[in-house]
């Protein structure tokens, strides 16, 4: 923005009776960002007090202020809410958790009570980082009734999320997630939005809220050739979920120990060799990657999302694995970043299925390998009892943080595989539905829970 700018719009802001600071204020507020790494210092219960008392000057419902914020900080119980929560590592080690609660029953249309508490909830937030402290606000507050008989809640009552309040470690990243284009996300008038920004759904009449559940989502479009790739890179550039990059934590489930497996088909390669991987997404899997070749070899992280990349960058630095060895390269129109017969590998770990058109990403893995390059690839298996957990459960619900995707049947992407390349190793990952990693060879691994494969070009 530059000064002639800035003095029209303060000019503006005057005579509608602004704060002279007004802007100062806004950036400063424009700098807030979500910590997941908290020291576990002590905030005194005065100035918690404070800062929920600087939440209710948000405006509610009727005035009817139907909301309700138990402070936590006993250490005892804010590890519960860590087991309780399934996960959140931050809950045990931030200051004070703050529950945000409400009463049911009055102003419930179109969720008014709940946009009340949300409202209180972010100015609390900006009152904290005000004060010099961090904040994250967490919906995945897990079991309720569990919840509840620890808070001591009423039936009257809910808890819909919580705030954890505290001091950043020294070692925290400091990166604030990525923020739509101006404009991307309001229009005048009439609804105007970009076509990548849009996400497909199936066709309906209508799309009910109530019946929109994130374990059960009958318009969910889970099939990535109803995605452009456009539309793929822009939701997983933005969802941030088990993306974080803290060493050491939200690192993916459904990967378990497969890394492992993955990764013991990759073969040892000189310094100066090429080696790309493709959509990486949250960067557990590049660390493992980066730390397998050796610091001789450059690695190229391939993505649809730049956004992707700033958190893979950050996630390589935190786990102490940075190197001016890494690059990293957009993907764009689906063609791959790289000169044709320019690499000596390329890594695709579970990305093939996410993509609207698997082949004509082979195609181009094709295009950019050495004669005698390797490709490495693995992929979900429908042919599974994941499969069949995936085609009766999994796809019924919201399509994932890291996009749509159906399974591949193993022999469908072995044929695929044998077209273009030699196939120098195979292997099944993964007897069960979720999570192992067994081994599984001869006829067996076409039927194992991810099909990997080590090919060879020419």
């Amino acid at each position: 923005m530059n000064e002639a700018t800035r003095s029209e719009m303060t000019r503006d802001a005057m005579s509608g009776g602004a704060s002279l600071d007004w802007q100062a204020i806004l950036d400063t507020m424009a700098t807030r960002h979500s910590t997941r790494a908290f020291d576990g210092s002590v905030i005194d219960d005065t100035t918690l007090a404070d800062i929920v008392r600087d939440g209710t000057e948000a405006p509610s419902s009727c005035n009817q202020q139907n909301w309700h914020f138990i402070v936590v900080t006993d250490p005892a119980a804010k590890r519960e809410a860590q087991d309780i929560s399934g996960g959140n590592a931050h809950f045990a080690d931030c200051s004070a958790l703050i529950y945000l609660c409400f009463q049911k029953g009055w102003t419930h249309g179109n969720f008014s009570v709940v946009q009340s508490v949300a409202g209180a909830a972010y100015h609390m937030m900006i009152s904290a980082h005000l004060r010099g402290f961090q904040s994250i606000w967490n919906a995945g507050i897990g079991d309720q009734v569990r919840l509840r008989k620890m808070l001591a809640l009423p039936q009257t009552f809910d808890v819909i999320g919580a705030l954890a309040i505290g001091r950043s470690r020294a070692d925290a990243p400091a990166m604030k997630a990525p923020r739509r284009p101006e404009g991307e996300v309001y229009s005048f008038g009439q609804f105007a939005r970009a076509d990548h920004a849009v996400y497909p759904v199936k066709p309906a009449a209508a799309y009910p809220y109530f019946q929109i559940r994130n374990d059960n989502n009958p318009f969910a479009q889970w099939n990535p050739a109803q995605w452009s790739l456009d539309q793929i890179g822009d939701f997983r550039g933005y969802s941030v979920w088990a993306k974080s990059p803290l060493p050491g934590v939200y690192v993916s489930r459904r990967q378990g120990e497969a890394t492992a497996a993955e990764l013991a088909l990759v073969p040892e390669f000189p310094a100066g060799a090429e080696v790309a991987e493709l959509l990486p997404w949250g960067g557990t899997y590049t660390v493992e990657l980066r730390k397998h070749l050796g610091a001789g070899v450059v690695l190229h992280v391939d993505d649809l999302s730049d956004n992707n990349l700033s958190f893979v960058r950050e996630r390589l630095r935190q786990e102490g694995v940075a190197s001016d060895q890494t690059r990293f390269g957009l993907i764009a129109g689906g063609r791959l970043p790289h000169a044709d017969a320019s690499l000596d590998a390329v890594i695709a770990p579970q990305i093939l299925e996410h993509l609207p058109d698997p082949e004509a990403m082979l195609a181009e893995i094709v295009r950019v390998l050495k004669p005698g390059g390797v490709v490495v690839v693995s992929a979900r298996n429908l042919w599974s009892a994941y499969g069949w957990l995936w085609t009766r459960k999994e796809s019924r619900a919201q399509v994932p943080n890291q996009g749509p995707f159906r399974p591949i049947p193993a022999p469908r992407l072995r044929g695929w595989l044998a077209q273009r390349f030699t196939i120098e190793a195979e292997t099944g990952i993964g007897k069960g539905a979720t999570g192992d990693a067994t081994l599984m060879a001869g006829r067996a691994r076409l039927f194992a829970r991810l099909y990997a494969a080590r090919c060879r070009l020419g």
